[in-house]
């Protein structure tokens, strides 16, 4: 596995990656009329470019070199608070899961938010997201909860989670 650093070429393969990923981590949580309009609105291609046009923020795209596909996606943004990096999004494809790469994503995430400066990190992940059993097994917490309104009559109903990477 690799993590390669994505371009402006790549926005549709990352909203590819995240159709194909939400519509498994999201099946039973979301209307499809919500999850459409999420995707349409925080997948699209000039949110995404803004997203890479920002220096603090990046998007890296998960290879399996073995296999030789694009397993997933991870999109953060550092000195998104004082010290603090928010990693926005990590999808991984169905048929990637259970192979490690979430956590190898997520140790890869700790290295890059170390080299910025920032020493914590946050995320928001639903509440019926079973992704909050996996960011606590490495090393998150739940530190708040949200609902936050993101229009259309639609709301994300979610836990905040933190870690912190070391003492500065």
């Amino acid at each position: 596995m690799k993590l390669i650093k994505a371009k402006e070429k790549d926005i549709p393969l990352i909203q590819d990656l995240a159709k194909r990923s939400w519509e498994d981590a999201y099946a039973e949580i979301l209307s499809q009329e919500q999850m459409k309009y999420m995707l349409e609105t925080m997948y699209s291609e000039t949110e995404i470019s803004d997203h890479l046009k920002n220096p603090n923020y990046h998007y890296y795209l998960v290879f399996d070199e073995v296999l030789n596909v694009f397993d997933g996606f991870l999109g953060y943004e550092n000195h998104y608070e004082d010290k603090t990096t928010k990693l926005h999004r990590i999808y991984l494809v169905p048929e990637s899961k259970g192979k490690g790469l979430g956590k190898k994503t997520l140790e890869f995430l700790n290295e890059k938010v170390e080299e910025s400066g920032d020493n914590r990190i946050i995320l928001n992940v639903n509440k019926y997201n079973s992704a909050q059993k996996f960011y606590e097994s490495q090393g998150y917490k739940i530190y708040d909860e949200g609902v936050f309104d993101i229009g259309n009559g639609y709301v994300m109903d979610d836990y905040l989670m933190e870690i912190s990477l070391y003492n500065s």
